[in-house]
């Protein structure tokens, strides 16, 4: 017990005193939630904005029931039903000052331009006519939706007919569920996997070319004490990073909202630690300088965090993405931290992603257990 409490404090403090390493395993992987956190904060939709050149039936007799509805999504910049008029406003749709622009012009006449606001009056038959930019097809689209939306609207009103079916809509999650929900399990997974993998792999091959290893092999301690304390301090930092997460995530500015079960990303984050432990044995036990260990840590961390969508979620990638993403630890894992943290979740969503940690960890340390050297000779 002796021995490994002096190990454990002795890795402590080499990695404390280590800046880089307090660095990349701590406030690197925190700036990103900072960062992300602050740009995805309010995730609402711009409301699209247009011109109306002169009078526009189905706009001008709105109800102003309706114009409230329309006011989150759509902007409306009246102008006169002039050719100048006209003119002016698709400049602007051509430069992106606006989305789109709108005008009547009475059926069967020809000459847009001319046509513009002309024979307009309330109640007067005649054709909307929308002009778009291509330059930013989902604008033009959304622009596209919402006018035709209001032309058929008043169109079925005209016939004084009520509508046969209406159409509700609603958000799944609370009306309380923001972005920093699904950013904090992605990226609190992402740097749990490299501080586990990083951290193994290079003190693993620094000790080798620094003899120590030698040395403790042979020194009166038992291999018991070294590897339980290099379990032991990673898994502090492994708890430290997501402590942190969780205290920067739920301040007010950023909002996090933890589920009644959020603390099962405990044994999670713990058995997590020891799968990813595991590949860093592997790359340790391969890789006979710091630099590969590093570089083939880096290449094995940092895709796996894309391919997993600890960054961006994997609904719309392509269908070979998701395929391997569903072999991939780090992909388990944040969907899992997102089960528990965000979505309610309990034992049934955490406890198979514990097992299949604790069985990746095993199988791959066998693996590195065949590969491993105490010396570098």
């Amino acid at each position: 017990m002796t021995g490994f409490v002096s190990l454990s404090r002795a890795m402590a403090l080499g990695l404390l005193r280590d800046r880089a390493a307090v660095f990349f395993t701590l406030v690197f992987p925190l700036m990103f939630l900072l960062l992300f956190g602050a740009l995805f904060k309010d995730t609402s939709a711009n409301a699209v904005k247009i011109v109306q050149v002169g009078s526009v039936a189905v706009f001008d007799e709105l109800p102003d029931v309706e114009r409230e509805r329309l006011r989150p999504v759509l902007e409306i910049e009246r102008t006169s039903g002039s050719k100048a008029a006209l003119e002016q406003a698709l400049e602007k749709v051509r430069t992106g000052e606006v989305d789109g622009v709108v005008y009547q012009r009475e059926t069967g006449s020809r000459g847009s331009a001319d046509a513009a606001g002309s024979g307009a009056a309330a109640g007067a038959g005649g054709q909307v006519e929308l002009r778009v930019s291509a330059a930013d097809p989902a604008k033009a689209g959304s622009v596209r939706s919402i006018v035709s939306s209001i032309v058929q609207e008043v169109n079925l009103r005209a016939t004084g007919q009520p509508p046969r079916y209406t159409l509700g809509t609603d958000r799944v999650e609370d009306k309380s569920v923001q972005a920093i929900q699904f950013l904090t399990p992605g990226l609190l997974g992402w740097a749990v996997a490299m501080g586990a993998v990083f951290g193994t792999a290079y003190n693993l091959v620094s000790w080798r070319k620094k003899r120590i290893l030698r040395r403790l092999w042979l020194a009166p301690v038992g291999a018991g004490s070294v590897v339980g304390a290099r379990i032991g301090v990673n898994l502090a930092l492994a708890l430290a990073q997501t402590a942190i997460f969780l205290a920067v995530a739920t301040l007010p500015y950023y909002g996090l909202q933890l589920s009644g079960d959020w603390w099962l990303c405990v044994p999670l984050i713990l058995s997590a630690t020891l799968a990813f432990m595991s590949i860093g044995l592997v790359v340790g036990a391969w890789a006979k300088t710091e630099e590969a260990a590093n570089g083939l840590a880096q290449l094995i961390v940092l895709p796996m965090a894309f391919l997993s969508g600890s960054f961006f979620p994997l609904d719309s990638a392509p269908e070979w993405v998701q395929t391997i993403s569903r072999f991939l630890p780090l992909r388990h894992l944040a969907d899992a931290l997102q089960g528990v943290l965000s979505r309610g979740e309990s034992w049934a969503t955490a406890l198979p992603v514990i097992g299949g940690m604790l069985l990746f960890g095993a199988v791959l340390t066998l693996v590195a257990r065949s590969m491993f050297r105490w010396d570098t000779a």
